[in-house]
């Protein structure tokens, strides 16, 4: 449904062109065409915020649907950031993790740069030095 502002959050994840072309755009890493399908059909939940039917903004929870949750993909065209879209997209999110997880599910997310300030809105905290975000990425 359009807000007082036109953009219309939807609940569901963008097609893979979409996905990907967001990615890049806000300096998230580039995906093939490969991952970007498998992984978009392991969705638990996304959201897409739309103008005038052009995806604009994104955000998706993936993981196993009982102990793990994990939020990712949070990303707003850069034409239309600073608009609260990304605040949208979180306070989607949030609520359905609150109406979907149990109890004692736990839920992450790597934070960029100063977005840890809108994600520490919604709960999250900083975990380390207990632990540390690790990850590689698999190359060609």
């Amino acid at each position: 449904m359009k807000d007082a502002s036109g953009y219309e959050l939807v609940e569901r994840f963008p097609g893979v062109d979409d996905y990907r072309r967001l990615r890049v755009a806000t300096g998230l890493s580039a995906k093939s065409v490969e991952a970007a399908a498998r992984g978009l059909g392991n969705t638990l939940h996304g959201v897409s915020v739309l103008d005038e039917g052009c995806v604009v903004g994104m955000g998706r929870i993936v993981g196993d649907g009982g102990c793990f949750f994990l939020v990712v993909d949070i990303a707003v065209d850069p034409g239309y950031q600073g608009r609260g879209l990304g605040k949208r997209i979180m306070a989607a999110l949030d609520a359905w993790l609150r109406a979907n997880a149990p109890a004692s599910a736990h839920v992450a997310l790597f934070a960029d740069g100063a977005a840890k300030h809108l994600y520490a809105k919604y709960g999250f905290v900083e975990t380390g030095p207990v632990s540390v975000g690790m990850c590689y990425v698999v190359r060609a």
